[in-house]
């Protein structure tokens, strides 16, 4: 992409609010779930950076603290997921693509092709 998740997704939202053309929506949902995968894929990659030298109850105490579940037999590779999920959905950008999906679906827009509907 050429730009950051978040601003992509920022502006795609916007561009959204002012739409009813079906396709145009289409398109805008459809770069805005890959601006979506990568910016989770960049949150989690950091995540994983900043715990890689915490121990499993450091680990467990930082998922509490950010209101992540934490599951006794989690791996770190879950929980560092749940964290970046948790991190990345209480993101302005990972809102403004909620609003983007919001937005679409008053058309009847969504990623799943209509015979999948």
């Amino acid at each position: 992409m050429d730009t950051n998740p978040t601003a992509l997704l920022l502006d795609l939202a916007a561009r959204a609010q002012d739409l009813d053309d079906r396709d145009a929506l289409q398109d805008l949902l459809a770069t805005g779930h890959r601006a979506w995968c990568e910016g989770i894929a960049d949150v989690r990659s950091g995540i994983e950076q900043e715990t890689a030298a915490l121990s499993d109850h450091e680990l467990a105490e930082l998922c509490v603290a950010a209101g992540v579940p934490w599951e006794k037999k989690m791996t770190r590779g879950e929980a560092v997921s749940a964290l970046a999920f948790g991190t990345w959905e209480a993101a302005p950008a990972a809102i403004a693509y909620t609003e983007l999906e919001e937005r679409a679906a008053v058309f009847g827009v969504c990623l799943l092709p209509e015979e999948m509907q």
